[in-house]
């Protein structure tokens, strides 16, 4: 069983998700997962980041609602980073 550890970031972003209305049962779906060690469905895109970024991945909870995560298997450890839309995110 991995724990979790989110960033301070993820923190504000998570408040700003609940403002929004966001679905966070989504969230909850895919953390569950990550906790298990088990891989994310196909629905989520689930993929490894390139560039600066390369060191974490990214899944889908909605179209244009996103977490990014970085999963450290020899420490059992998942760290969120980021929630939000692409635009939140990448700009």
């Amino acid at each position: 069983m991995y724990t979790i550890s989110p960033t301070s970031q993820f923190k504000k972003d998570f408040k700003r998700a609940e403002k929004q209305g966001k679905d966070l049962n989504k969230l909850g779906n895919v953390l569950i997962a990550l906790l298990r060690g088990k891989a994310l469905p196909q629905k989520y895109f689930d993929h490894q980041l390139t560039g600066e970024m390369r060191e974490y991945r990214e899944c889908h909870l909605e179209p244009d609602w996103l977490l990014i995560y970085q999963l450290r298997k020899e420490e059992k450890v998942v760290t969120l980073i980021r929630i939000g839309s692409h635009s939140e995110l990448f700009s």
